[in-house]
């Protein structure tokens, strides 16, 4: 099963913070994963996860964030980065080139997907969102959402799907004010499931 999960530790929180409002001051960018990233993604995506109450170690099928460039570039899809600049990062967050890597998340083509996973004609899956614990409740999850959602729309795709765990009340919430439909649930280990999808344009 992939993980396609967001990552949030508590309502009002993590990705979502259904309702923040990022300040205008706030100096995040979105870029394309650069190689000089790798370290710094693994990282954020540990922290986050660990934060939230998850073990690393619980969740199969990491082998994406060894092989960014390949598995979601190389396949038509995208992986992102959020910056914040030296000064603005919390000395915590791990550090890239060019600034504080403070989120993270990508989409791979609904057909380049796993077996187990639903099959959307024409739909992008969304993988791996995490927004570091510092930084959380400041909005950069829904910026985060709607950058590569833009992206989505830029490559062809005309449905976003979307899973997250049920305890992760925040997540939930972020996609509905999104607009995305509540379309099933499942369950993977002691993990109740929520799916939801987006058709955009």
């Amino acid at each position: 099963m992939s993980e396609l999960w967001s990552i949030v530790r508590r309502p009002g929180a993590g990705l979502c913070a259904p309702g923040a409002q990022a300040t205008v001051t706030d100096p995040l960018a979105f870029r394309s994963y650069r190689p000089a990233d790798a370290d710094a993604v693994w990282r954020l995506h540990e922290w986050a996860l660990e934060d939230a109450g998850t073990d690393p170690t619980d969740l199969p099928g990491v082998d994406d964030l060894e092989t960014v460039e390949e598995t979601y570039f190389g396949a038509g899809g995208s992986f992102i980065v959020g910056i914040l600049p030296e000064e603005a990062a919390a000395e915590a967050v791990p550090r890239t080139a060019d600034g504080g890597v403070v989120a993270m998340g990508g989409f791979l083509p609904n057909e380049t997907g796993h077996d187990d996973e639903r099959t959307v004609e024409g739909a992008a899956e969304l993988h791996r969102m995490r927004v570091a614990p510092p930084h959380q409740g400041r909005g950069f999850g829904r910026r985060l959402l709607a950058e590569l959602e833009r992206r989505a729309d830029d490559g062809g795709f005309e449905v976003v799907l979307a899973t997250t765990a049920r305890r992760q009340q925040a997540a939930v919430e972020l996609y509905a004010a999104a607009g995305y439909d509540r379309v099933g649930t499942s369950t993977y280990d002691d993990y109740r499931l929520i799916h939801f999808e987006k058709r955009l344009g």
